[in-house]
């Protein structure tokens, strides 16, 4: 039971008796159990009736308009094609009939938490906070008929359920990974994806900003990063980069939806953009020829001179002042070439650069051969030691293990693209796990939450991304953001087989697995 309202206001309650007063009147009866909610909340309750959005609907802000106006904007904005309606936002001192955003001005007890009651009179969406309130306004869009996504108006009505949900996270931090290095996604591609997972309640995205193949954003102190590390992709591909502009916009659109960016400059391998872009990053003095292909391990920073170090201290400095987010991602995977000896100096050596620069690092599960920062986060993809020897260091752990995570591994061996070198991921296989169990000697408590990366090797356009991320994007955000005891497989693919109408009407390619039945239509009235 979320017990964060315990204290609430007299207004509160005084809107509660009136939706429990509004509840006993005969309406229509729709299951509010049927609805199609990813990630399943916490508790639902079912109530005989619906509420109706019409044009004459009032959007009512209960608390600092200054932060619950911008959320009432982003639903008037999703709902406008569909509906053509624009509902008029008043600021009032108690909830009234109509849609009511409450920020309760008190603590809160969970962060993220909500609450969003229904009855046939209106409809009151609650939290302590920003974020939380975001997530009721999300649940009430999964609970208006699929069309409301459609990008033209269409004549229907817009009913939702009676009832009530409690709601939030099992863990804070749900996330999904977008690799723009190997091959570039443009500005609305990755406007595209914060979409995509702001809607099921992911909370980070981590952008892969450089690697062999590429170097992605501008540092004005290095200008060939992206004058020559930026004019390539896997295949030989034109490439392309953010301006400093460019990545500050994708920042602001994504704290729009409550999505922090998670910026990654992969070191000491993974950087022969970098190596062909600046001579004297390499022992040799010479730099290396651009890189196209796929194999990795086979690059690396030199460790050994004063430049390699002013290098990276700019970099992180310049990402840095254009991330609000606390963390910095410093890679540290696949240094093959880079012996381990020079590996852990190196390593613990960025790590003091990031946090002097008042960021934390963040980095894959090699770096827990180094010695740890306080605040360091260990990613686990591949190794389980590794992720064991960074909790014995104090450390968090950030799930992401390839064999069950990583979205852009095939489905199985006719799928058109992707990879398999970890595993087949079909969609059952990417739901049925628990972070608290995956790495034994890891716990709950040890763990951040859960990322789901895309490396895009075989990934060129929007229409890839979309066909690997759906429907697996769902099975990982409902494991970050649902507590295991509350969530099942048969449930999850009922759930799942209704939801895929929203995304007909989107027009998402998305993969229909064989162990879903996506004939299964929404129940009727």
């Amino acid at each position: 039971m979320i017990r964060y309202f315990k204290n609430s206001s007299s207004l509160f309650l005084a809107a509660m008796v009136i939706a429990i007063l509004f509840s006993c009147e005969e309406q229509v009866n729709i299951d509010l159990n049927q609805e199609d909610f990813l990630p399943k909340p916490r508790s639902i309750v079912n109530a005989d009736g619906t509420f109706e959005i019409t044009a004459s609907t009032p959007i009512n802000l209960l608390g600092d308009e200054a932060k619950v106006g911008p959320i009432a904007d982003f639903f008037n904005e999703r709902i406008n094609k569909s509906t053509g309606f624009e509902l008029t936002k008043r600021q009032i001192s108690g909830a009234s009939s109509g849609i009511n955003l409450y920020l309760i001005d008190e603590g809160e007890e969970f962060s993220e938490a909500y609450r969003v009651e229904i009855t046939k009179n209106n409809v009151i969406v609650s939290s302590a906070n920003e974020a939380g309130l975001f997530y009721g306004v999300q649940t009430l869009l999964q609970m208006l008929p699929p069309e409301i996504h459609a990008d033209s108006k269409q004549d229907i009505k817009w009913q939702v359920s009676t009832g009530s949900v409690r709601d939030r996270p099992a863990y804070g931090y749900r996330g999904t990974m977008l690799d723009v290095a190997r091959h570039f996604f443009s500005v609305d591609d990755v406007k595209r994806v914060i979409d995509h997972i702001a809607s099921y309640k992911m909370n980070r995205l981590h952008l892969h900003l450089s690697d062999d193949q590429g170097w992605r954003i501008e540092i004005k102190a290095w200008p060939n990063l992206t004058k020559i590390g930026g004019t390539t992709q896997v295949g030989g591909g034109k490439g392309g980069f953010y301006t400093q502009e460019q990545y500050k916009d994708i920042v602001a659109y994504a704290a729009k939806q409550f999505v922090t960016i998670v910026p990654e400059i992969d070191m000491p391998g993974h950087t022969n953009a970098a190596l062909a872009s600046y001579a004297e990053l390499n022992c040799d003095g010479k730099a290396t020829d651009l890189y196209t292909g796929t194999e990795v391990g086979f690059s690396t920073l030199c460790v050994d001179k004063e430049i390699t170090y002013k290098f990276i201290d700019d970099v992180i400095r310049e990402l840095a002042e254009m991330t609000p987010g606390e963390y910095i991602h410093i890679g540290g995977d696949e240094s093959h070439v880079t012996p381990i000896e020079d590996y852990i100096p190196f390593m613990e050596r960025v790590q003091g650069i990031v946090s002097k620069h008042n960021k934390k690092s963040m980095a894959w599960d090699e770096i827990a051969h180094a010695k740890l920062k306080e605040n360091t986060i260990v990613q686990f993809w591949a190794e389980e030691e590794n992720a064991k020897k960074g909790v014995m260091q104090g450390a968090k752990v950030l799930m992401s293990p390839a064999k069950r995570a990583y979205i852009d591994m095939q489905y199985d061996s006719t799928t058109r693209i992707g990879l398999h070198w970890a595993a087949y991921i079909e969609a059952d296989s990417a739901y049925t796990w628990n972070l608290e169990e995956y790495v034994k000697g890891v716990n709950p408590d040890q763990i951040i939450g859960i990322e789901a990366p895309m490396w895009t090797e075989t990934i060129t356009n929007m229409d890839d991304i979309e066909y690997m991320m759906f429907p697996r994007l769902t099975a990982l955000a409902e494991i970050g953001w649902t507590e295991t005891a509350n969530r099942s497989w048969d449930d999850y693919k009922e759930r799942l087989a209704r939801h895929s109408e929203v995304w007909n009407v989107k027009g998402i390619n998305y993969y229909k697995s064989p162990r879903i039945d996506w004939e299964q239509k929404k129940i009727e009235e």
